[in-house]
């Protein structure tokens, strides 16, 4: 174990679950089957760190993910990507492209959404936008649900949902992904576009 963590450095288990101990979340450790899982509470919001992995027949990726449910107060939705990073992603039905008065962020990120005035509000914040643009990879966004095959969600619950290829083993990093997402939910309660109440949805 000496030998291989000289080489590769600390290992998942070892980084998130400091990182747990750290922000007072809870970390459970992976297996042969599954990746560990950490959870860290924010108010009412519940937010699961993970990773998942995508066979592609001859080979397989590793994912991390953030997760967030919350209550989406006005259906509110929006992508924002590195320009060029996730350029296969293309336009997203009933969204538009968005620059907000940042000329900087508009030229590193693509921003889409289904309201305009909603997502400027939502990035007026330059903390918000310095915490999205210190991750190397990124793909934050709303989502309605889990998909056909995972958790569906009740009616006007929606997620906040991040990830990035491979497992992300940076501390600060890490960190820095939870203060975006605790930054991001409390920004959309003060846009009146969320609640701060429990969703009451486990992932």
């Amino acid at each position: 174990m000496g030998l291989l963590r000289s080489i590769f450095g600390p290992s998942q288990d070892e980084i998130w679950s400091k990182i747990a101990a750290d922000l007072g979340g809870d970390y459970q450790a992976g297996n042969f089957w599954s990746g560990g899982v950490m959870r860290y509470h924010s108010g009412e919001w519940e937010i699961t760190l993970d990773t998942y992995t995508v066979s592609t027949g001859k080979s397989s990726v590793t994912y991390t993910r953030m997760r967030a449910p919350f209550v989406n107060k006005d259906g509110l939705y929006f992508k924002i990507y590195r320009a060029g990073f996730f350029s296969g992603i293309g336009k997203m039905f009933g969204m538009q492209d968005i620059e907000i008065l940042d000329p900087t962020f508009n030229e590193r990120f693509i921003i889409q959404g289904n309201n305009e005035q909603k997502i400027k509000w939502l990035l007026d914040d330059p903390q918000l936008r310095t915490l999205i643009d210190r991750q190397p990879q990124i793909l934050l966004e709303v989502k309605n649900d889990e998909g056909w095959f995972s958790t569906k969600f009740p009616e006007g619950v929606d997620e906040l949902y991040f990830v990035c290829q491979g497992v992300l083993r940076d501390e600060a990093l890490l960190k820095d992904l939870f203060d975006l997402f605790t930054l991001t939910l409390r920004r959309l309660v003060q846009i009146d576009s969320a609640y701060e109440n429990d969703p009451n949805v486990k992932l």
